[in-house]
């Protein structure tokens, strides 16, 4: 993966319509990687021929894997780095196989600055400009605290 440069936007700092996006190509060591973590053998992600069987192109990119670049958009981009995911919804539109360049892109849908929330409509494209996922982020905030790092106020809890 990519690493990107991280955003520090707060509630106040965002509007309606807002957006951000990153592109990340999907690569075979992302697989093998996402494979030792999670213990997902199904042969769908790592037998082309049995994905090719179930009429597929190949082997096909873990779901979960595309679905994770939202921690990315959340937590890099918009907002950033104040970012607490409190839940995330998807849907799968299309299948992603390893090469594919994948273009992840967050619009502001909703604000409520008395409860500190937002929501984001997510949408991941391939190269060819196909939807392969859409979503909705829906992230708080962390408090001010945050910004007292450790060396700045006294530690983690500001003191």
């Amino acid at each position: 993966m990519n690493a990107h440069s991280i955003n520090a936007y707060k509630i106040n700092d965002l509007s309606i319509g807002m957006k951000a996006q990153f592109t990340q190509p999907v690569t075979p060591e992302m697989m093998r990687q996402f494979l030792a973590l999670t213990g997902d053998t199904n042969p769908l992600h790592t037998d082309p021929e049995f994905a090719r069987a179930c009429g597929f192109d190949g082997s096909v990119v873990y779901g979960m894997l595309t679905a994770s670049l939202i921690s990315t958009l959340g937590g890099c981009f918009l907002p950033g780095m104040y970012c607490l995911i409190r839940g995330v919804k998807v849907q799968f539109a299309k299948p992603v196989y390893v090469g594919d360049i994948l273009s992840v892109t967050g619009e502001v849908a909703r604000l409520d600055t008395d409860f500190n929330y937002v929501e984001i409509k997510v949408a991941i494209r391939n190269q060819r400009g196909e939807k392969v996922l859409r979503g909705l982020l829906k992230a708080g905030f962390t408090d001010d605290r945050a910004n007292t790092r450790e060396g700045k106020a006294g530690g983690r809890n500001g003191k």
